[in-house]
């Protein structure tokens, strides 16, 4: 799809919103309306954008509605909804109407769903790295200490284990040790698998992000930033392997700045 002059922003939490609107913005869209979350979005994004909607979480018909009055000819997600969000919905009827129809419920269902609502209303989503391909993870060494052979080891079982849970959408991060998996991601997200992954392997964790092998590029798309490096320090991780050109990696400088400094391997890797 050819990239629009205006955009319609769907903005989670973290700095990922910030960073689609500056990528935005350099590729030539003029107009950016943002639908923003209570409890999520950082408000500082009203700045950088044209208009911004607050709404809860669960207000489909509002979001909708906000996507087709903003004019724009296309929508991006960018940035998480936190689980618990998802999952402590309060909908409005629009929202009750699709859940009803949905047999599972989880982000990809949910996502999935608001992007046929969106597609209807004229506005579809483009893929969640638009704008961002520069941001995308490449392959090799990213930064800190060039990987020794057991770790690449862990690296490569690490991947196998990643997929295969990712395949049955229970989550899309691991961590292992010495080829024993030490806590794969459940609902408590990426951060909570990281710091109980790190407490069991006391040192030498290596902690494996992918995307699913049926990505939808659209949403979910894996992510990591500072916050993620910080995490991982804490938890006495020393690598951390994403998956090359399907992973977004945010504040790449501060990213590299924080593995140099708590020695800690990034890597990419391809499946």
């Amino acid at each position: 799809m050819q990239k629009p002059e205006s955009l319609f922003l769907i903005a989670g939490n973290g700095s990922y919103p910030q960073f689609a609107v500056q990528g935005a913005r350099e590729a030539g869209v003029k107009h950016i309306v943002a639908a923003a979350f209570e409890g999520e979005t950082d408000p500082s994004l009203a700045a950088l954008v044209d208009e911004m909607h607050w709404m809860k979480v669960g207000q489909l018909g509002r979001l909708v509605d906000a996507a087709k009055q903003s004019g724009a000819t296309a929508s991006m997600m960018a940035g998480q909804i936190a689980p618990k969000h998802l999952f402590d919905l309060r909908p409005d009827f629009r929202a009750l109407i699709l859940l009803a129809t949905l047999r599972e419920r989880n982000a990809e269902t949910l996502f999935g769903a608001i992007a046929g609502e969106l597609e209807k209303a004229g506005v579809p989503l483009l893929i969640a790295t638009t704008f961002l391909e520069k941001h995308l993870a490449p392959e090799g060494l990213i930064a800190g200490p060039k990987p020794k052979a057991r770790l690449i080891t862990d690296i490569a079982y690490g991947l196998g284990i990643a997929k295969e849970v990712s395949r049955l959408d229970i989550g899309q991060t691991v961590v292992v040790k010495k080829g024993t998996v030490l806590a794969v991601e459940g609902f408590d997200g990426t951060d909570a698998t990281i710091k109980r992954g790190g407490e069991l392997g006391q040192g030498e964790a290596v902690v494996v992000k992918v995307s699913k092998p049926r990505q939808d590029m659209r949403f979910d798309v894996p992510v990591i930033g500072p916050r993620t490096l910080e995490t991982a320090a804490a938890a006495g991780v020393t690598a951390i392997a994403v998956e090359a050109g399907r992973t977004l990696l945010l504040q790449e400088d501060q990213l590299r700045e924080l593995a140099t400094h708590h020695n800690i391997t990034l890597w990419g890797i391809t499946s």
